[in-house]
């Protein structure tokens, strides 16, 4: 396949496209994966011929999908973040809607660490009965 990666012109400025190998490459994922953010509509590549095209938008959406995932964030709470870009130019409803999110997220964290904890100090306990039954054996 030619490589589609480069800049071209669109009216005034320059515009970089990657290629999905290119794309993927770039942030440490697989095709698959930009296929798959794509069937989901977080991404809308473009088309030139047959190959699918990534523009620098697609790219740092992709970014933000990525982070919102390591972050703990549902697809569909990621795909209604960046829905709002679009709807609110000034980005003030998706900066409140991602606070909003983050103390949501947040929250959650803190319950699972509680759980973790107390999880941890039960193996403890039960570690410590077992070791002195070993021990009076």
């Amino acid at each position: 396949m030619n490589r589609i990666s480069g800049a071209i012109r669109c009216g005034d400025e320059a515009e970089r496209l990657f290629s999905v190998t290119d794309l993927a490459r770039d942030l440490g994922i697989t095709a698959r994966t930009l296929r798959f953010y794509e069937d989901r509509g977080l991404i809308a590549p473009r088309r030139v011929a047959s190959a699918r095209v990534y523009s620098n938008r697609e790219r740092a959406r992709m970014i933000l999908v990525l982070r919102g995932k390591t972050l703990g964030f549902s697809l569909r709470e990621i795909k209604d973040y960046l829905d709002l870009y679009d709807a609110d130019p000034a980005h003030e409803t998706q900066r409140r809607a991602l606070l909003v999110k983050i103390a949501e997220r947040r929250t959650s964290l803190d319950e699972q660490r509680s759980a973790i904890d107390q999880a941890l100090a039960g193996l403890d306990d039960l570690e410590r009965d077992a070791r002195a039954g070993l021990d009076h054996s």
